[in-house]
C-alpha cells in the first residue's frame, strides 16, 4: 500500500501526517491526532456526527478523503470550544437539555455554530434547516432548536472577539 505525506492545519496548528489512500478526513482526526470529540456515525455522509469545519464551511469528515484535505485548515469541536460564542451554544445545549446520549451533539454544534455566525439573530425554520443534515435519535430536535435560538438571543456586545486565534475565524475560512 502506498502511502502519501499530507499537511493540514487543525485547530489552528499545523500537522503533517501520513495517510493511506482511502483514509477519510475522519480517521485522521480520530485515530492520527486523537481528536475524539467528532463521532464516527455511518461512515456515509447520512448523520452528520462527524461534522467539521472544512476550510469554514461545515462538512461531514467521513466523505473527505484525507488526500483532499492536505493544505486546509479544519476546525473540530474540541478546537472551536475555545470561543466565546460556541461556549455560550453549549451552555444551552446543556441548560435547555439538548444533550441526551450526546453522540450527535458535536455535530450539531458545529453546525449550529456556523449558522449563528452567518445568521446571528435565525428564525426556527433557519435553525432547523441548518442542523438538517444532522440526526439526532434522543431529543426530537425541539431541544435542539431552542438552545440554538436562546444563544442567539444573547446581546450581539456580549458575543466575544471573532478571532479563535491567529488562525482567524473557522467559519470564514
Amino acid at each position: 500500500m502506498m502511502f502519501h505525506q499530507i499537511t493540514l492545519t487543525v485547530n489552528g496548528s499545523l500537522f503533517t501526517v501520513m495517510v493511506a489512500p482511502g483514509d477519510t478526513l475522519l480517521e485522521v482526526l480520530r485515530e492520527k491526532l486523537g481528536l475524539t470529540g467528532t463521532k464516527k456515525g455511518c461512515d456515509t455522509g447520512d448523520c452528520g456526527a462527524c461534522t467539521v469545519l472544512f476550510d469554514g464551511r461545515p462538512v461531514p469528515s467521513c466523505l473527505v478523503l484525507a488526500r483532499a484535505a492536505h493544505g486546509k485548515e479544519v476546525w473540530t469541536v474540541e478546537g472551536l470550544s475555545g470561543d466565546p460564542g460556541f461556549r455560550r451554544l453549549q451552555e444551552n445545549f446543556v441548560n435547555r437539555g439538548a444533550v441526551q446520549c450526546g453522540f450527535c451533539t458535536p455535530g450539531m454544534l458545529v453546525a449550529a455554530f456556523v449558522l449563528l455566525r452567518t445568521t446571528p439573530r435565525p428564525t426556527e425554520e433557519e435553525v432547523r434547516e441548518a442542523i438538517s443534515g444532522n440526526l439526532c435519535r434522543c431529543t426530537g430536535y425541539q431541544k435542539i432548536v431552542e438552545a440554538v435560538l436562546a444563544a442567539a438571543a444573547i446581546p450581539e456586545g456580549s458575543r466575544g472577539p471573532d478571532q479563535l486565534s491567529e488562525g482567524g475565524d473557522p467559519a470564514n475560512g
